[in-house]
């Protein structure tokens, strides 16, 4: 089997976001795959998606202090400044993170860690809604 489809997340806030179960609501063929692989795949520049801790929510707000510090905003060497302070560190930490994620699928479900969850990374102050591309191969 071979399935593609494209969801739109609604806007989040700056920072990292639990939507795994955003993601299992548009996928009900998930249920009758035995084995296969998930891709997810975001059509932006300015957010990326990551696999991290699903439970203790102070973690996403880790991740968005540690990245700001990392990256930050108004640096002098910056050149890409065409859509406020916060579009070329965007890009970066997109970049650092990465945009896509494939998960293995097995008995109709993902084969996530007890405490694995699948984050939106939305690195700009206003970033919109946002576009990812699910495609499931199995059987």
């Amino acid at each position: 089997m071979w399935l593609q489809k494209e969801t739109r997340l609604p806007p989040y806030p700056r920072g990292f976001h639990l939507v795994t179960q955003e993601v299992l609501r548009e996928l009900p063929e998930l249920r009758t795959c035995r084995v296969g692989l998930l891709h997810l795949f975001i059509l932006h520049t300015s957010a990326s998606l990551t696999l991290n801790e699903n439970a203790d929510p102070t973690v996403r707000q880790d991740f968005e202090s540690f990245f700001n510090r990392a990256v930050p905003e108004d640096e002098p060497y910056y050149r890409h400044q065409d859509e406020g302070s916060d579009d070329l560190p965007a890009h970066i930490k997109s970049s650092l993170l990465g945009a896509g994620l494939t998960i293995p699928v097995g008995n109709g479900q993902l084969r996530l860690g007890t405490w694995q969850g699948i984050y939106l990374c939305e690195h700009r102050n206003h970033g919109g809604s946002r576009r990812i591309v699910l495609t499931l191969h199995g059987e």
